[in-house]
């Protein structure tokens, strides 16, 4: 064979393998790739993977453990076996997992139960005669009821009827809920005077929501979630003073330096007021300084949990509800005794023996006489209707 027949040959193969390694590096970058995208590795580069990935895991591991409980029962169901031993649908965190939105029923529940989400999260656009403020029971029960540590619906809908030592008397859930309207909806305020009546379809509405957020959940049960998580009293007890200064720290870049909130183009508030004539009234849960410690400590500052010191979370709570609100309609009297009607400081020996500034002196003035609403106008978040009964 000649040199020139060689050095030819010698040159087709080097082109030849020069082919074949350009294919196999295209395939391992394609299947390289493909694999990167597979794990998320680009949004971890990014640092979006926590954002997106884990939102959308957490949503896959909700449906994983609702479609097994969903087959369990019905194996369950088909074998008459006993369905007190199913088990609870829970998340990657332990807590129950609720059903999402897209699961809710396409029939005349499923209707009930989206009036009754959306009453929940904009009641001022959806029960608007009943309200007299511009809070919503999203404010205080987070992501639509369904966060855990910030008394979530899945816990409540399944406690009632039970004994309440506020109001010493057996409380259904349409009772629970007239007294939100009552004191955290400010509903003597309101274009109607007061709450929902007894039996009215709202009440319905909402516990239609509230028992579908509980599928799977058992009855009398205190599931783990439940509630606010208050942490102990401190020993340094709590102070106004010290909790101004969390507030300014930690609070008031969402609900504005003088405590009332954030309003977006709408009008309607991004952040709710915490004192002040739009907020929730002196006969809420929320004005007790334990109670506002054991939300704030859970879950403030928003998207933060557990980010405040139980003593920092106390502080702030004192600091919040030394503030001035809408009167407790229990109390029809002024702070002057010969007033008729029902005085601060009968109301307080009556109904406010806990921990809160309701008829105390706070920086030289008893507080208690309340403020007289001015709410905002809400627009309507979706439209909804509800049914005329």
């Amino acid at each position: 064979m000649s040199e020139k027949k060689q050095q030819e040959e010698t040159r087709s193969g080097r082109a030849v393998r020069r082919w074949l390694y350009a294919g196999l590096g295209a395939l391992v970058l394609v299947l390289g790739g493909a694999y990167l995208y597979r794990i998320d590795a680009v949004n971890r580069l990014l640092g979006t993977a926590h954002e997106v990935g884990e939102a959308q895991q957490a949503g896959e591991r909700s449906r994983e453990a609702r479609e097994k409980f969903r087959k369990t029962s019905e194996k369950l169901a088909a074998s008459e076996t006993n369905v007190a031993n199913l088990a609870i649908p829970t998340g990657s965190d332990g807590f129950f997992a609720p059903p999402l939105e897209d699961e809710i029923p396409e029939d005349d529940f499923g209707e009930s139960i989206r009036r009754g989400r959306e009453i929940f999260l904009n009641p001022g656009a959806n029960a608007t005669e009943f309200v007299g403020n511009s809070l919503a029971c999203a404010n205080c029960h987070l992501d639509a009821g369904r966060r855990p540590n910030s008394a979530p619906m899945w816990a409540a809908a399944g406690m009632y009827p039970t004994f309440r030592g506020k109001n010493q008397m057996i409380n259904t859930m349409e009772d629970r809920m007239n007294g939100c309207f009552t004191y955290s909806m400010n509903g003597s305020q309101s274009p109607s005077g007061g709450p929902p009546p007894p039996g009215h379809q709202i009440y319905k509405d909402l516990e239609s929501y509230f028992h579908w957020l509980a599928t799977g959940a058992p009855n009398r049960v205190d599931l783990p979630g439940s509630g606010y998580p208050t942490p102990d009293k401190p020993e340094a007890d709590y102070d106004p003073a010290r909790g101004e200064k969390v507030f300014e720290a930690q609070c008031a870049v969402c609900h504005g330096d003088d405590g009332q909130g954030r309003q977006d183009m709408n009008g309607r508030y991004a952040f709710p007021p915490l004192w002040g004539p739009d907020s929730y009234n002196w006969g809420a849960g929320m004005h007790r300084v334990n109670t506002a410690a054991g939300f704030i400590y859970a879950n403030m500052p928003l998207g933060l949990p557990y980010s405040l010191s139980p003593q920092d979370a106390w502080d702030v709570a004192a600091y919040i509800n030394s503030h001035e609100r809408p009167p407790d309609p229990r109390q029809t009297g002024s702070i002057e005794e010969g007033d008729p009607g029902m005085s601060v400081a009968e109301a307080a020996e009556r109904f406010h023996d806990h921990m809160g500034y309701y008829g105390r002196e706070v920086r030289g003035t008893v507080i208690g006489a309340g403020q007289d609403a001015e709410p905002a106008d809400a627009p309507s978040a979706t439209g909804t209707v509800v049914p005329e009964q």
